[in-house]
């Protein structure tokens, strides 16, 4: 079984830092786009940040240039550093992978479990 395990959350102060760590375990084939997403108190989920198996990334305004996506193939895992954290950053945070899993080869889009992100003094 395919399945994403994050870690790395908790209660910071305002600029902060705090880094998020999502890995990819069970049967894979290959991992193509990872990402995070989050989902504050009553609000939808939003993106956050996007990396393509050729390491292209994509941020959301919000975050631009106080959190930094990044991965390790080897690993399976990405991870999202978070810099100058604002209380407006609180929220659920999600791990998003799109894989092809090995015995079946299966397509999957995956979520992680979510990790609470606090900013707040």
């Amino acid at each position: 079984q395919v399945q994403l395990v994050e870690s790395g959350g908790g209660l910071v102060q305002p600029g902060g830092s705090l880094r998020l760590s999502c890995a990819a375990s069970g049967s894979i084939f290959s991992i193509n786009a990872m990402g995070w997403y989050r989902q504050a108190p009553g609000k939808q989920r939003e993106l956050v940040a996007t990396i393509t198996s050729r390491n292209s990334t994509n941020y959301a305004i919000s975050v631009k240039g106080r959190f930094t996506i990044s991965r390790d193939n080897a690993k399976n895992t990405v991870y999202l550093q978070m810099n100058s954290l604002k209380p407006e950053d609180t929220a659920v945070y999600y791990c998003n992978a799109a894989l092809i899993s090995r015995a079946p080869i299966k397509y999957l889009e995956l979520w992680g479990q979510g990790t609470l992100v606090t900013v707040s003094s």
